[in-house]
């Protein structure tokens, strides 16, 4: 009775989409390339898979297990394991909750740029200024912030299987055949612009063969670092939307298999963001561009470039570019939004129509301090890993680089040492299917990754300097 007042998905594909969306974000799209670029290619991409089966595993596992076998949100369901545990449920709910007001902002800009391009502006989106003085002006980053957000408010709010897993079903597939098409496209580019034949394919050795020139143990333990950090945003991992989602799956689900399927299409879909990206960069604006550019610079300013030095065609692609961020940016504000809202479903026994419309009320309130961060409310703030911030930076510091950590070492130990593997182990396997990876499961929970994690925050915090 409990489950149907929550809401379920109809069935496992519905699941394996919803979650794959989710992972499936704007960390793939505008992190993943920089990050690969920046730290040797291939050793970055080797390193990355080894974390993904790894690491990311074990946190993607605990999490969908953790919400299957409690029937409950991130805010609650830690505390259903442990009473001690309960601080923990309430950080994994104040992340999404960080996170939706500047996702809903980024999903905005996104929005422009897709309007700009279909509309025959790209070259107009290409100049160096045009970002810079959409983000500073009053009006126009509310409003389609606001646009972004109305169309992530109604799925959510028509419910798991009519709203959530109805969307993905349609969504996924439509962004898995953009993301194949234009990273086909981007390989078979060329340029001599600058005097120097370069091409997509020249771009996608950069990005594939490992570069170990002038790599120290310190070297390698940063690359170790920027893998594990991006495993975050790109499996959607310590931010209580796995544990929703998992709260959502029935209990003849083959958790192991879904969980495969999971890792498959995010670490997929981040391999190809690479394919998409760094040719395309490479070719047109030469490899170091790729290596010092991330972020909004990168997605708002370097790409419209690229697409204009396209030609006739660059319009096209550069739509079609931005349908596919456009998708995977909802996508993933979607699995935000829910996380909440469930949240609130569970802790004070409100509607998903109520507890829509307090989240909803709350986001756009953040969303439009968020949008005035750049020109009424502008500031700068120096972070203690170095970097000068503004509204949204500071936000997204704290949920990112200090909460994430913070919720997933407290699951390791949780699971790892107060409750046991076994807990997790017995959900897995309840619906009849074997745990494979199960010695790994153990070492990894209990050892292996709260080590890593505790590194990881120091880093974020500024503690730890050297890696």
């Amino acid at each position: 009775m409990e489950e149907k007042k929550r809401g379920a998905f109809s069935g496992s594909l519905g699941f394996v989409l919803a979650a794959a969306g989710s992972a499936v974000g704007l960390g793939n799209l505008w992190r993943f390339p920089y990050l690969a670029a920046k730290n040797g290619g291939g050793l970055f991409l080797v390193i990355y898979i080894v974390l993904a089966l790894t690491f990311g595993f074990t946190m993607l596992t605990t999490e969908i297990a953790i919400g299957r076998k409690t029937k409950q949100s991130p805010l609650t369901a830690y505390g259903r394991l442990h009473s001690k545990f309960k601080f923990t449920g309430v950080l994994a709910c104040l992340i999404p909750f960080l996170i939706l007001p500047y996702y809903c902002a980024i999903g905005g800009w996104v929005l422009k740029y897709f309007i700009a391009f279909v509309t025959g502006n790209g070259a107009k989106a290409a100049n160096g200024d045009y970002f810079g003085g959409f983000i500073t002006s009053f009006s126009e980053p509310i409003i389609l912030m606001l646009v972004f957000f109305a169309i992530t408010a109604f799925i959510v709010f028509a419910g798991v299987d009519k709203g959530i897993e109805s969307f993905s079903k349609i969504c996924m597939p439509a962004l898995l055949i953009l993301v194949i098409g234009i990273s086909i496209y981007s390989l078979t580019l060329k340029s001599d612009a600058t005097g120097t034949v370069r091409t997509g394919l020249q771009g996608l050795a950069i990005y594939l063969i490992p570069n170990f020139d002038g790599l120290t143990v310190g070297g390698f333990f940063s690359v170790l670092m920027d893998a594990m950090g991006q495993l975050f945003f790109s499996l959607s991992v310590a931010m209580g939307i796995m544990i929703a989602y998992g709260s959502y799956v029935s209990d003849d689900t083959d958790l192991k298999k879904s969980v495969n399927q999971i890792e498959l299409c995010d670490t997929g879909v981040a391999f190809l963001a690479g394919v998409m990206i760094i040719p395309a960069v490479c070719t047109f604006m030469g490899p170091d561009v790729m290596k010092s550019t991330a972020g909004p610079g990168l997605m708002f300013v370097a790409l419209p470039q690229v697409f204009q030095a396209m030609g006739v065609v660059g319009n096209f692609i550069g739509a079609l570019f931005f349908a596919m961020v456009f998708f995977a940016a909802l996508t993933s504000s979607v699995s935000i939004m829910e996380a909440v809202v469930s949240s609130f479903m569970d802790q004070f026994g409100w509607s998903r129509k109520g507890a829509s419309c307090v989240e909803g009320l709350l986001a756009l309130i953040l969303g439009v301090v968020v949008c005035l961060g750049y020109n009424k409310l502008y500031f700068e703030f120096k972070l203690p890993n170095g970097s000068v911030a503004q509204i949204l930076d500071i936000m997204d510091y704290i949920s990112n680089n200090l909460f994430m950590p913070i919720v997933a070492l407290a699951e390791c130990v949780l699971v790892g040492w107060v409750l046991g593997p076994s807990t997790i182990e017995d959900e897995i396997t309840k619906s009849g299917c074997t745990f494979g990876r199960k010695t790994l499961y153990e070492l990894m929970v209990k050892f292996i990754a709260p080590i890593l994690l505790f590194i990881l925050f120091l880093r974020a915090a500024g503690v730890l300097t050297i890696i």
